[in-house]
Order: C-alpha cells, then sequence, then structure tokens
C-alpha cells in the first residue's frame, strides 16, 4: 500500500512573474533528489497559500496552511512576514524554513535559510571598498527596518576596516528624498557610495546620479538581486556592484541549468531549501512537528548551489541559520546582466 503523500505548505508573500512555477520546479527537485535515495517515508506534495500585496496578511494564509495538515512549511521571504511567523510557528509546533535576509527571523520552530543578510552584506561590502582604496564613502539607506539595522552593522564595519562614512543620509523606501540625498552626498567629495535598504530607493538613486551624470564606485546590498526580476532596473544599475548568492564556480548550481531551470538566486534557493526539507523529513525519528523539527537538526553538511563552491548547509541544536561559508557573492550589473565582480588590478 502506497503512503499517504507528505503535504508541505509553501507561502508566498510577494507575487512572482510567473506565479511561482520555476521556484516549485525547483523546489521539487531538489525533494525528488533525496526522494531518489529511497529514505523519504511518502511522497511530498505541495499546498499554496499567497499574502500578496496589498495586504500582507501573512497570519491569515499561515493559518490555512495549517488547516490543511501540512506537516512543515516554506517561506515567507520577506523579513516583515518572517519575524511574525516564528510565534506562530512555536504555537503550533510546525517547523519552517524562512529565507528573508534577517537573523532574528529565527526560533524554536523557525529556521532561517538566508537569502541575504542584513547582517553579514555589510561587513562584505565594506570589505570590498576597503580593499579596493575606497575607504571614504557616503552611506545612503532606507528608512525602513531593514534599512536601519543593515546601517548600523556598516557602521561596526567600517569602525572595524579603518574606513571613513563621509556622509550618512536616509531615503524613504519608495525612493522619496533619493536626488536630495545624492546632491548632500556629492559635496561631501566621497570615495564611493554604499547603498542599503530596500530595491525602490536604491533605483531612486541610481536614476537621481545618473541624471546629474555623477559616476563614482557603487555598492548596494542584495536588494540589487531584484535586477534578476527586472532587467530594465538591472540596466539602471549598470556598473554597481551588489551582494547576491549565486555563483557560477558552484558546481552544485549546475544542477538547474541541466534541468532547464533560471539559475538565478530565487531559483538556486528554492532547490536547496527542498533538498533541506527532505532531508529533515529522512531524518526525522517520527513525522509529527518535533519530530521534522529533530530531523533537520541533523542535517549536517550538504553542499548547497547557494553562494560560491564550498558553501554547506545545515542546522542544529540553538542553530537555525541554514548556510555556512562563503554564501555571499559580490556581482556586478553589466548591460543588464549579473556578472562576477572583477577582482582589482
Amino acid at each position: 500500500m502506497r503512503a499517504r503523500p507528505l503535504c508541505v505548505g509553501v507561502l508566498h508573500d510577494f507575487p512572482r512573474p510567473d506565479g511561482g512555477a520555476a521556484f516549485e520546479q525547483a523546489l521539487r527537485l531538489g525533494i525528488d533528489e533525496v526522494e531518489a535515495t529511497g529514505r523519504l517515508p511518502a511522497p511530498v506534495t505541495f499546498a499554496h497559500e499567497r499574502a500578496h500585496p496589498p495586504d500582507h496578511d501573512v497570519p491569515s494564509a499561515f493559518a490555512r496552511l495549517a488547516r490543511q495538515g501540512v506537516v512543515a512549511m516554506l517561506g515567507p521571504a520577506l523579513t516583515d512576514g518572517a519575524l511574525v511567523v516564528g510565534a506562530l510557528a512555536d504555537a503550533a509546533h510546525l517547523p519552517c524554513i524562512n529565507y528573508a535576509g534577517n537573523e532574528r527571523a529565527r526560533s524554536a520552530y523557525l529556521f532561517h535559510f538566508q537569502l541575504g543578510s542584513l547582517e553579514d552584506e555589510p561587513a562584505l561590502l565594506v570589505g570590498d571598498l576597503a580593499r579596493r582604496g575606497l575607504g571614504r564613502f557616503a552611506l545612503l539607506r532606507d528608512t525602513s527596518p531593514v534599512g536601519e539595522r543593515m546601517a548600523g552593522f556598516v557602521e561596526d564595519a567600517a569602525a572595524t576596516a579603518g574606513c571613513e562614512i563621509a556622509t550618512h543620509l536616509p531615503v524613504e523606501p519608495d525612493g522619496a528624498g533619493g536626488a536630495a540625498a545624492v546632491d548632500t552626498a556629492r559635496r561631501a567629495r566621497p570615495d564611493a557610495l554604499l547603498f542599503v535598504g530596500f530595491w525602490r530607493a536604491a533605483h531612486a538613486v541610481a536614476l537621481a546620479m545618473r541624471a546629474r551624470g555623477w559616476r563614482l564606485p557603487a555598492r548596494a546590498n542584495s536588494a540589487l538581486m531584484y535586477g534578476h526580476a527586472d532587467p530594465a532596473w538591472a540596466r539602471d544599475w549598470d556598473g554597481w556592484t551588489y551582494a547576491d548568492t549565486v555563483s557560477e564556480t558552484n558546481p552544485r548550481l549546475a544542477a538547474l541549468a541541466a534541468a532547464g531551470l533560471p539559475t538565478g538566486p530565487g531559483e538556486a534557493a528554492a532547490y536547496d531549501m527542498g533538498r533541506l526539507l527532505a532531508e529533515g523529513i529522512a531524518r526525522a525519528p517520527d513525522l509529527t512537528g518535533p519530530g521534522i523539527r529533530a530531523g533537520l537538526e541533523r542535517v549536517k553538511a550538504l553542499p548547497a548551489a547557494t553562494g560560491h563552491a564550498g558553501t554547506v548547509m545545515g542546522f542544529g541544536h540553538c542553530d537555525r541559520g541554514a548556510l555556512k561559508g562563503p554564501y555571499l557573492v559580490l556581482r556586478t550589473w553589466r548591460d543588464g546582466r549579473s556578472v562576477p565582480q572583477a577582482e582589482p588590478a
């Protein structure tokens, strides 16, 4: 008798151009790899719920999935929703893997796949500027909690690296105030510009710089991964270097290309999360929420498609961060394409 399928919930908190088809295909590819080993107790199916703008009602979407009897959940992707889900997952004893960028989105039942990192990216970006002799930079950040948190880590990284923040300027998350911030930053005569926050504000800053003909080395956080979804915005960020999570040097990424899938950061993350979750189910002592949580804690040193070659993933007791090693990748937008950052001469 065939075992009853295990239903995994997928909570989407932002719209995808293809409705999530490539994400689910990559997720399925990761799960199928583990299922092919014969270690899964039953086939895996998906239930989808959406908490898209304008309401972003993540708690209601979570509750709808829980009522369907899912054994685990993937999502949310955005920080605001991920921070909400921790308490819900703990109360329901329902293991969840979110893929936001905030390390505070972790709890007993809330695991974290770092598709970007508010805490780790600043040191990477500041370190790159220091290595290139661009140690006096203008810091522009949006006024969201994401921008404010990242800016604090930029200040810490600058102090450690011996860099000087020439000016520190706010921009609204929708981009308002971007032109004025660029004008003020330009008067400070920095060696480079560093932006942290959401993609709309980063886009407004790039457009203001272009309108003024102001060209200097520009760095940004993983908000610029949005260029993978919008080629026009990618061209607006031409020449900007930013934090991404994919590298052509990673042999695991080839599995996506071989399957005919896009090899962007979202698809790589979905593939990895599928493998992570399936390995957690395979190692679970039972198929209850606590059992699958214990199984996830036993996943160790699993090679990741995300990041540079050598990135691994897994969890543990009091360890809810999936990715270990060089999972952040510096890339540059060139003519609408994301390319590896060039090494300094």
